[in-house]
């Protein structure tokens, strides 16, 4: 009884900022927010992949592109009701909307910023099993476990043994993907200092069973 009535409760605060992102289709690239009532350790953002899926845990992918804000809601309810005793309340909202969509703005904030600018910076990507995900501009010479610190660290269904960086080779056009065991960073092992380049990709796969 209880948690139907908070249900209804936030249900009801969220009506308008629903009926406002109500139209609105989502595109890849765009950053979601997801928060599930009975499981807090499942809320997160959701990058839409290029492929146009959003990555959950215990589902997987979900197809997000195309979709409204309250269809993909439905979507994932429906894909984490197995989880459940009851199907779960599931809140979600949209984070940050394609970059493209949102260029003009970016400029004009780019151009303000550009006089309190306190050194260079890299723009880095990061997805998957990590705190915040999707574009992050960091300062230039920032290492891969200082990147994990700042951005707020893993999910706890990260497979933190697997961490792969992924580097474009300008000269070649080929990726390179280098390994990184933050597991055993975290036990005391030394961290190898691995500088991030411009367009870094960090990608943290979701834990296997018994992993």
């Amino acid at each position: 009884m209880f948690r139907t009535l908070l249900g209804l409760i936030v249900a009801v605060l969220l009506v308008p900022a629903a009926w406002a992102q109500s139209g609105y289709r989502i595109q890849a690239g765009d950053l979601l927010q997801m928060e599930v009532l009975e499981d807090p350790s499942l809320n997160r953002s959701l990058l839409v992949l290029p492929d146009g899926t959003v990555s959950l845990p215990l589902v997987g992918t979900v197809r997000a592109t195309g979709q409204t804000i309250e269809g993909l809601r439905s979507s994932i309810t429906t894909a984490l009701a197995s989880n459940f005793a009851s199907p779960p309340t599931v809140f979600l909202s949209v984070g940050q909307l394609n970059p493209v969509t949102t260029a003009v703005n970016a400029a004009n904030a780019q151009a303000a910023a550009a006089t309190i600018a306190v050194g260079p910076t890299i723009a880095i990507y990061a997805l998957g099993e990590v705190t915040s995900q999707g574009r992050r501009d960091v300062a230039k010479g920032t290492t891969l476990l200082q990147f994990l610190a700042e951005t707020g660290g893993l999910t706890r269904f990260a497979a933190s043994k697997r961490i792969q960086l992924r580097r474009l080779d300008k000269s070649t056009g080929t990726e390179k993907v280098y390994r990184y065991n933050f597991h055993s960073v975290k036990a005391g092992a030394q961290a190898p200092s691995i500088v991030l380049h411009e367009g870094d990709v960090i990608v943290v796969p979701e834990r296997r069973l018994f992993e």
